[in-house]
C-alpha cells in the first residue's frame, strides 16, 4: 500500500469511528490505511477524551508540528553572511529591492546568497524594529506595491475587456480571423492550448507543459506569428490564470482580446464544441505527458478536415483557406 499522509478529511473520519466504538483494525481498513499508519496517528496526535483522538487537537499540533519542521527552511535564519550584509547595507540607506536586486547582481550564481524583497521586510520588522529608521519610508509596516492580493486580482479583472464590447460583427461570425481561445487539462497539470476561428469552426491546439501564464503567451505569438493579418483581429478568452499575460499577448500579436463572463462557457460555444472534439482523442482524467506536438497536429487536421452541416458540408479548413 503506498504511503500517503493523513488528511485533514480522514482525521475527521478518524475521531467519528473512534467515538462509535471501531477498533483500530477496522479502522485502518475503513479510511484505506495500513493499521501501524493509525496507530502512529493516535501515539502523535491522540488526546484524554474518552475516544483517545479529537480532530480538531489532531490538526492543531499537525500544524504546529509542520511549521517547527519549516523554520529550517528560513534562509536568514540559517545564514549569518547573509544576515551581517543586509544589516550592513540596511545601515548604509539602501532598500530592501537594492539590496536583493544588488546580491542578484554580485552572486548570480549563489543562490545561498540571494533573497527576496519581502523577506528582508520581514525581517526587518518581525526580527529587527532597530532598523525601521533606515528605511525611507518607516511609519507603517511594508505592504505589497499594488495592496493585497485580493486587491491586485480585483484591479486585473477590472482591466479585462469582456466580451459585451467586442464589435457587432464578431457576434455575426461573418468574417475569419475572430478567435476563441481556451486550455484542456491532463491529470498531470499538462495542458493543450485551443483557438477556434468563429466563422469556420477551424482549430489549432499547441502542447504546453505546464499551464503558465508566460508559456501561453509565448505559444500564441508563434502560434498567431504563422496566420496572416487579415485572419486575425479579436481573440476571446476563458478567465482562467493562463491567459493572465492577456495585455502582452494583445500588444505582441496586436490582437484585441475580450474574456467571456465567468461561469458562461457558453458564450465561447466554438472553442468549447473544438474542445470536445479533441477529448474524443485525448480523454479526461488522461496524460498528456507522452503526447507530442506532431500527435496533437495530427487530430487537429482530421477535425479541420471533415465536413460540417453548418458550413453546408464544407470542412473547416477549406472556409478558413478561402476567405
Amino acid at each position: 500500500m503506498p504511503f500517503k499522509h493523513i488528511t485533514s478529511f480522514q482525521r475527521n473520519e478518524l475521531s467519528a469511528l473512534l467515538r462509535a466504538g471501531l477498533k483500530q483494525d477496522e479502522v485502518a481498513i475503513l479510511l484505506n490505511k495500513t493499521a501501524s499508519a493509525i496507530c502512529q496517528e493516535l501515539k502523535r496526535n491522540g488526546c484524554d477524551n474518552k475516544s483517545g483522538y479529537d480532530a480538531r487537537i489532531a490538526k492543531q499540533r499537525t500544524k504546529e508540528r509542520r511549521i517547527e519542521a519549516n523554520q529550517r527552511f528560513r534562509k536568514l535564519d540559517s545564514n549569518e553572511w547573509l544576515k551581517r550584509y543586509i544589516v550592513k547595507r540596511l545601515k548604509q540607506y539602501w532598500s530592501p529591492e537594492q539590496i536583493s536586486g544588488r546580491l542578484k547582481v554580485d552572486y548570480s550564481d549563489d543562490r545561498t546568497k540571494q533573497i527576496g524583497k519581502d523577506s528582508i521586510y520581514k525581517y526587518v520588522y518581525n526580527e529587527r524594529k532597530d532598523l525601521v529608521k533606515y528605511l525611507r519610508c518607516n511609519k507603517g509596516k511594508y505592504r505589497r506595491r499594488y495592496g493585497t492580493r485580493i486587491r491586485e486580482k480585483q484591479r486585473r479583472e477590472k482591466e479585462k475587456k469582456r466580451i459585451d464590447s467586442r464589435p457587432e460583427i464578431v457576434e455575426k461570425r461573418e468574417r475569419v480571423g475572430d478567435w476563441e481561445g481556451d486550455t484542456i487539462v491532463g491529470k498531470d497539470n499538462s495542458h493543450i492550448l485551443t483557438h477556434v476561428d468563429r466563422k469556420s469552426g477551424f482549430g489549432t491546439a499547441d502542447k504546453l507543459v505546464r499551464g503558465l501564464a508566460e508559456l501561453t503567451r509565448i505559444t500564441t505569438q508563434e502560434r498567431f506569428s504563422k496566420i496572416s493579418e487579415s485572419k486575425k483581429y479579436t481573440i476571446t478568452y476563458d478567465n482562467g490564470s493562463t491567459f493572465a499575460e492577456h495585455e502582452l499577448t494583445e500588444k505582441r500579436t496586436k490582437i484585441d482580446i475580450y474574456f467571456a463572463n465567468p461561469y458562461h462557457s457558453w458564450e465561447r460555444g466554438c472553442n468549447e464544441n473544438f474542445n470536445g472534439l479533441l477529448r474524443q482523442f485525448f480523454p479526461k482524467k488522461s496524460s498528456f505527458v507522452m503526447i507530442t506536438q506532431e500527435r496533437i497536429e495530427s487530430v487537429v487536421k482530421l477535425i479541420n478536415n471533415r465536413p460540417r452541416k453548418r458550413l453546408n458540408y464544407l470542412t473547416p479548413a477549406e472556409v478558413f483557406e478561402k476567405s
